[in-house]
C-alpha cells in the first residue's frame, strides 16, 4: 500500500464532491440504480456494506439489484449467508413456497437477513420472477460456511429420496460429527486436543456424491446441485471449525475461499453468459490486498474475484459517517440499536463527511484523476455484528487504500438501523464465527 497522501484532506474532499453524483435526499435510491449502468458489463458486481445493520445499505443494494436483474441480465444474487438458509429464500423468490415455512436465519445474528428491508427486496424479486420463464428467474444463493448441522440434514434428506442405501452409508459417515450437533466449535477443540477428526468421513461422502453425479443429476439436476453444495459445505465447515483454534487468519481465509469457490461454481452451473451480484460486508468484497488485511496474510472474495475475473468484476463499497446501527455488544448477545460515533479525522469516512454531501455515489473505475487522489492509505471503519464504540479505534478501524480496494463508493452521511422481523425465539444461540465480521 502507498502511504503518501497526495492532497490535503480539505482539497481531497472538494475533489470528491466535484466528481461525485449527489443523490437526492428525498429518494437517493433510484438515481443510484441508474448510475450502476456503467457497471453492467461486469460479470460479477460486489455490493458491500460497512455495517451489518444499516437500513440505507439494504435499501440501496435492493434497488441496485432490481436494476441489474431487470435491465442487465443478472440472474444470481449471492449473499453472505448459509446455503440451506438461502435456499429457503430462493424457494420463496422463485415461487415454490412462502418464506417462513422453515427455520432460516433464526440464530444470531438474526437481524442481518431477517429484516424488513431485505424482506421487501425479496418480495420485489419474487414479483418479477412470476412474469419470467423458469430459466430466466433470479436465484438467491448462500455463500457462507457455518451450516454444518443443517447441511448434513439436507444431504441425508436428499439421499433418502433418491438412494436409501447411499443414505445409510452417509449416516454412518456423518455420525462422526453427531456428538457436536448444535455446538460445532466443541468439535474443533476436541480435534485439536485428541488429534482425531472427521475429515476422511466428510471428504469420502462428498466424493461418493460426485462419483454418482450423472445418475443422480438425471433425476433432478437442481436437487442434486443443492445436495452437492451442502456436502461441500459440510466438508468446508469441518475444516473451518478445526481451524478455529489455530488463529483468525486461517479461518478467515478458509471462509472466503469457500465463498469464492461457491460463487464460481454457481456461475459455471449457470453457463458462460451468467452474471452474479454479491451482497457481503466491505471487508469481504473489497480487495483485501489493498488493506491491512493483506498485510496480515488474509485474502477475501473480492481479491479472489479480481484475480480470477479481472476487469469483469466491479466492487462497490458502502459507508456512513454517523447515525444508528443494529448490532450487539458481544457474540450471541441481544440486538441493540446503537449510536455510531462520528468518524475519526484521519479516516476515509471523515473525508467524505467533509464533502458536505448528504449522500453520493463516487466512481473511479474510469476516472484517473479521482483514482489517483484516492491512491493512498487512511483509516477505514468496519462495524460487523458487534459494535463497541468505546474501543472503536482498535476494534473497528483498519488501514485501506480506497482506490485499490473498491471501484466506487456509496456514501450516506447519516444512517439508521435496520428493522428486524419479529421472531419466535429470543436473539442469541449457537456460536459460529466469533473472531470477525
Amino acid at each position: 500500500m502507498v502511504a503518501a497522501r497526495s492532497l490535503a484532506s480539505a482539497d481531497l474532499s472538494n475533489l470528491i464532491a466535484s466528481h461525485s453524483l449527489s443523490l437526492p435526499a428525498s429518494n437517493p435510491y433510484d438515481a443510484l440504480a441508474g448510475a450502476l449502468d456503467d457497471f453492467s458489463d461486469a460479470r460479477v458486481v460486489l455490493l458491500g456494506e460497512s455495517t451489518h445493520g444499516t437500513s440505507e445499505f439494504y435499501k440501496a443494494r435492493a434497488v441496485i439489484t432490481r436494476h441489474l436483474v431487470t435491465r442487465h441480465g443478472f440472474r444470481i444474487v449471492a449473499i453472505e449467508g448459509d446455503w440451506p438458509d438461502a435456499a429457503e429464500l430462493d424457494r420463496y423468490v422463485r415461487g415454490h413456497e412462502p418464506w417462513g415455512e422453515r427455520d432460516a436465519f433464526v440464530n444470531f445474528p438474526r437481524w442481518m437477513w431477517r429484516n424488513r428491508e431485505f424482506a421487501d427486496c425479496l418480495s420485489v424479486l419474487r414479483a418479477w420472477n412470476t412474469c419470467q420463464p423458469a430459466h430466466e428467474r433470479v436465484a438467491i444463493r448462500g455463500l457462507d460456511v457455518y451450516s454444518l448441522d443443517k447441511s448434513i440434514a439436507e444431504v441425508l434428506a436428499y439421499l433418502d429420496r433418491v438412494d436409501k442405501e447411499a443414505a445409510a452409508i452417509a449416516r454412518e459417515r456423518y455420525a462422526c460429527l453427531s456428538p457436536y450437533v448444535g455446538r460445532p466449535q466443541i468439535y474443533g477443540a476436541q480435534a485439536m486436543r485428541t488429534g482425531r477428526t472427521c475429515e476422511n468421513e466428510v471428504v469420502r461422502q462428498l466424493l461418493d456424491l460426485l462419483e454418482r453425479r450423472l445418475a443422480y443429476a438425471l433425476k433432478d439436476g437442481d436437487e442434486f446441485f443443492d445436495a452437492e453444495q451442502n456436502a461441500r459445505v459440510v466438508q468446508a465447515a469441518e475444516q473451518y471449525y478445526r481451524a478455529m483454534y489455530h488463529g483468525a487468519v486461517s479461518t478467515w481465509n478458509l471462509r472466503d475461499q469457500h465463498m469464492f469457490s461457491t460463487l464460481k461454481r454457481l456461475l459455471e452451473q449457470a453457463g458462460p453468459a451468467s452474471k452474479a451480484i454479491v451482497w457481503a460486508h466491505n471487508s469481504h468484497i473489497g480487495n483485501a490486498g489493498a488493506t491491512g488485511m493483506g498485510e496480515r496474510g488474509e485474502f477475501n472474495i473480492g481479491q479472489l474475484c479480481r484475480e480470477h475475473f479481472g476487469d469483469a468484476v466491479a466492487a462497490i463499497g458502502f459507508s456512513t459517517g454517523t447515525g444508528t446501527v443494529m448490532a450487539a455488544d458481544d457474540w450471541g448477545g441481544p440486538a441493540k440499536i446503537k449510536k455510531i460515533i462520528p468518524a475519526r479525522p484521519d479516516s476515509w469516512e471523515r473525508v467524505f463527511e467533509d464533502t458536505g454531501v448528504s449522500s453520493s455515489f463516487t466512481t473511479w473505475r474510469a476516472n484517473k484523476d479521482i483514482r489517483s487522489a484516492l491512491d493512498h492509505v487512511r483509516l477505514e471503519r468496519a462495524i460487523g455484528v458487534i459494535y463497541r464504540p468505546e474501543t472503536e479505534r482498535w476494534s473497528h478501524y483498519f488501514d485501506a487504500n480506497l482506490a485499490n480496494q473498491f471501484d466506487a463508493l456509496v456514501w450516506f452521511r447519516e444512517t439508521t438501523a435496520v428493522t428486524p422481523l419479529p421472531g419466535r425465539a429470543p436473539e442469541g444461540a449457537s456460536d459460529t464465527y466469533p473472531f470477525g465480521l
